[in-house]
């Protein structure tokens, strides 16, 4: 029977749509869910921010009475206006291993596109950077984190017969972390303590730690507009963004570095590994999912590096060394021995460049591809 390509148009509709992957990959001791209730908010239009400046729509691939396929589509606004680009993002793709189920889901998309003229389709990418994007494309036998997709390794070999190419490539790395502090790093991050009069913000609650939230996100915003795809957060999604994980990040694992005038000028955010407790609540909080994430957050020998910024004019003056030694005392006192630098863009030497003083391996690479449509 052949392919059938539906819109998405009800919440069952939805919800089949966010429930598909867990079928897909149901047994893989490699894929990490997302919660149902975080991607449902994240897909409606009602509930996502991101949607004053964005539309979406979504596709099932259906095939004999069952799912074989989905994908989304984002028109983002803020993503023409910032880059120039008239392009259209797809993510949330996910489909068997047949030619004819991904080729009927990217002609869905590829249509669309040239119905709202668009000169080229790319992704897989979210609203936002805070969305998961990137294909794997090395690393499938690897655990996913938290913020990243996992695909089988045939996805990428579907786009390239479809005419997908590279456009750019993330790069993640495992680090090894040592027992004692880096004697350098630990030096380095001194002298710029001293030199530059700054100083690590003392936070012994959620409470103390949420007045520095939003300035939190307009140190990302500057400092991260010049990445690939980067759009700005808007105050809305912001806010939601804080809503959404703030509660819940303990702030001995948000190191901030303020100036004398206590203006913030870097900040990291590492949290225990949630990899494993996510693929125990299959997406659901309740009945014991929330107990599988809170024991992950008090007791794991792994972490996730999720965001480091530090503002252009403290760039090369060891503030990231600042951050580094921190993390470093944060790990050792919580007994992590392993941490997923999570997504770097492989462009980023100045990034990558960060983790020579630790024992490493890059074990995994994912890629936005792009098709240009009138070429």
């Amino acid at each position: 029977m052949a392919v059938q390509i539906k819109d998405v148009t009800t919440r069952k509709e939805l919800k089949a749509f966010i429930r598909f992957p867990f079928e897909l990959y149901r047994g893989s001791p490699y894929w990490v869910p997302t919660l149902m209730s975080d991607e449902l908010n994240t897909l409606r239009r009602e509930k996502n921010p991101a949607f004053e400046h964005c539309q979406a729509r979504y596709w099932l691939a259906w095939r004999d009475g069952r799912i074989v396929g989905r994908v989304a589509a984002i028109l983002n606004h803020q993503h023409i206006e910032k880059w120039g680009q008239h392009y259209l993002r797809f993510g949330w793709i996910d489909f068997i291993d047949d030619p004819s189920v991904s080729a009927a889901l990217m002609k869905a998309v590829e249509t669309w596109a040239l119905e709202i003229g668009m000169e080229a389709v790319h992704g897989p990418l979210g609203f936002t950077d805070m969305d998961r994007e990137g294909m794997l494309v090395e690393g499938f036998d690897e655990v996913a984190t938290m913020i990243t997709l996992y695909n089988h390794p045939y996805y990428a070999h579907h786009l390239e017969k479809l005419g997908y190419i590279k456009d750019t490539d993330w790069m993640e790395y495992e680090l090894s972390v040592p027992a004692e502090p880096n004697e350098t790093i630990a030096r380095i991050a001194d002298i710029a303590l001293r030199r530059n009069k700054l100083h690590l913000l003392e936070m012994r609650n959620k409470k103390e730690m949420l007045p520095y939230a939003k300035e939190l996100f307009q140190l990302l915003n500057d400092e991260y507009r010049h990445l690939y795809g980067t759009v700005p957060l808007t105050e809305k999604q912001v806010d939601a963004y804080i809503d959404q994980y703030f509660s819940f990040v303990s702030p001995e694992f948000v190191p901030m570095v303020m100036d004398q005038n206590n203006r913030m000028i870097a900040f990291g955010i590492v949290m225990p590994s949630l990899s494993k407790a996510l693929q125990k609540t299959r997406g659901n909080l309740f009945p014991f999912g929330f107990i599988y994430l809170l024991r992950a957050l008090k007791k794991n020998d792994r972490a996730d590096l999720y965001l480091v910024a530090v503002q252009s004019e403290y760039q090369g003056k060891g503030v990231n060394a600042i951050l580094m030694n921190k993390m470093q005392g944060i790990f050792n006192k919580f007994g992590i021995k392993i941490v997923e630098s999570n997504p770097e863009l492989e462009t980023n030497q100045n990034v990558q460049g960060q983790w020579k003083h630790y024992e490493k391996r890059q074990h995994k690479r994912r890629r936005v591809f792009i098709k240009h449509l009138n070429a």
